[in-house]
């Protein structure tokens, strides 16, 4: 399946994608394009939009579009949703110390932008930073148990 976001990704934009691909579309192929382009894609490929104003799965009630993606989606994985509060705090900027990981995530999310501008390659690159981070919330969830 093809899923479309915004150009230039960021925490989001990176978060979602290695969510979908690791939870939810094992194939799925990932489309970055300019906002303005969103709908155009969307009308001829068919692709599912996600991070992007107005769309189902973007923002909505104080949530990230991680977040809504996982209720959507029926996500239930405690692992997950403790991500989620990192995801979330590194997305929105006023939530930025809701979550003492949040401000670190932010800094990897710029770092990768600027060594990997290619939105493709940033994300092949960063799945190893979310594929570690929830290895790390896995062992913080058992740890509570």
């Amino acid at each position: 399946m093809k899923w479309v976001t915004r150009s230039h990704v960021h925490v989001d934009r990176v978060a979602c994608p290695w969510l979908i691909s690791r939870f939810i579309d094992s194939e799925a192929e990932f489309l970055f394009v300019p906002r303005d382009n969103i709908s155009k894609v969307v009308a001829e490929s068919g692709a599912i939009p996600f991070d992007v104003p107005g769309v189902e799965l973007g923002h909505h009630n104080g949530k990230c579009s991680f977040e809504i993606i996982i209720e959507r989606y029926g996500l239930t994985d405690p692992a997950l949703l403790r991500l989620a509060k990192i995801v979330h705090a590194a997305d929105i900027a006023e939530d930025i110390d809701a979550d003492p990981l949040a401000r670190g995530l932010e800094a990897i999310a710029v770092g990768y932008s600027l060594r990997f501008p290619n939105d493709l390659e940033n994300l092949s690159r960063q799945f190893d930073v979310y594929d570690a981070l929830y290895a790390w919330c896995r062992l913080q969830v058992a740890v509570k148990d």
